[in-house]
């Protein structure tokens, strides 16, 4: 089955249409361009049929390996800026940092330093300072496509939905 026909069985439905999503998955994250991809992920950390964006941030870093979780930080580092982020979470990276205050890149021992919770904060945080960093996650998670899945069905569905409405 091509690309274009496994997202077709997704255009217009929030659910998934089929018990093999996670394999529907997989071929398209192999097929589909990153750009749209990262789209769809992103669609899918917006949506109101997943839990919130922060939630869905803290659950992919607790799965993540460390230098996905220290991926996951530097780009909202990178959107927001260390000043903005020393307080969030209960100070959880000035906790880490210490009084040298938060640094301009985060390294995996680091990052392996904060809970899915702590990131949670900190994610909620940084979409209401910037919503386009749902945008730039759903790249960043355009290339970790094998740790999206851990989003389950649903997910997997809303981000193939959007790349079949981006198809057409």
């Amino acid at each position: 089955m091509g690309l274009l026909d496994i997202l077709q069985q997704y255009a217009g439905k929030a659910m998934a249409p089929a018990s093999d999503t996670a394999d529907h998955f997989d071929e398209v994250a192999r097929h589909a361009s990153t750009g749209d991809l990262g789209a769809g992920i992103a669609a899918a950390l917006r949506s109101d049929a997943t839990p919130p964006f922060g939630q869905l941030v803290g659950n992919l870093f607790g799965n993540g390996s460390s230098q996905q979780q220290a991926g996951m930080l530097n780009q909202i580092l990178q959107t927001l800026g260390p000043t903005a982020l020393s307080g969030v979470a209960g100070g959880a990276l000035g906790r880490i940092f210490g009084s040298g205050g938060v640094p301009a890149t985060i390294t995996p021992q680091q990052a392996s330093q904060l809970s899915p919770a702590e990131v949670s904060a900190i994610a909620a945080h940084a979409e209401q300072q910037d919503p386009s960093i749902v945008d730039r996650l759903g790249d960043f998670y355009a290339q970790h496509p094998t740790l999206v899945k851990t989003l389950g069905a649903a997910a997997l569905g809303i981000a193939m939905s959007h790349m079949s409405a981006r198809q057409r």
